[in-house]
């Protein structure tokens, strides 16, 4: 596997994260879903194709694969409760619960997907430019 196929995997991986934190974001007040329930938000996992111990136990002539998603999974926290007696979804004590979901963290991973993206572009680029060079290289010769 190249250059280019490493980075293209971790742009695929980001932006599916990107999506998620999105999602997440988008359903940041969505008291009921379709099943009835309070919005669960979500977490992408993702992590290299092939596991390090096994790259060991290949030895020299394994080359790495990149990095996949290995899941989505919903976060484990409880829905925050807010008093709110006239809404529609309130319980019979006049709360309501919501997705616990933290805005500025949601952000915080947002910007930092975005930015692994830039950076897997960048390296694309760079290593176009090094096989182009290399060509350039093997015609002078």
């Amino acid at each position: 596997m190249n250059a280019v196929e490493i980075s293209k995997s971790a742009l695929d991986v980001e932006w599916r994260r990107l999506e998620i934190s999105a999602q997440n974001l988008a359903n940041l007040n969505t008291t009921r879903t379709a099943d009835g329930g309070v919005y669960l938000p979500q977490r992408l996992l993702s992590g290299p194709a092939l596991s390090f111990s096994a790259m060991l136990e290949a030895g020299v002539q394994l080359t790495p694969r990149g990095v996949e998603v290995l899941g989505v999974e919903a976060i484990g926290e409880p829905a925050r409760r807010s008093f709110e007696p006239g809404h529609p979804h309130a319980d019979e004590h006049g709360f309501v619960s919501y997705p616990a979901i933290d805005h500025s963290a949601e952000m915080t991973l947002m910007i930092r997907a975005s930015r692994a993206y830039e950076a897997n572009l960048a390296a694309i680029s760079i290593a176009q430019d090094m096989y182009a060079r290399a060509l350039d290289i093997g015609r002078q010769s």
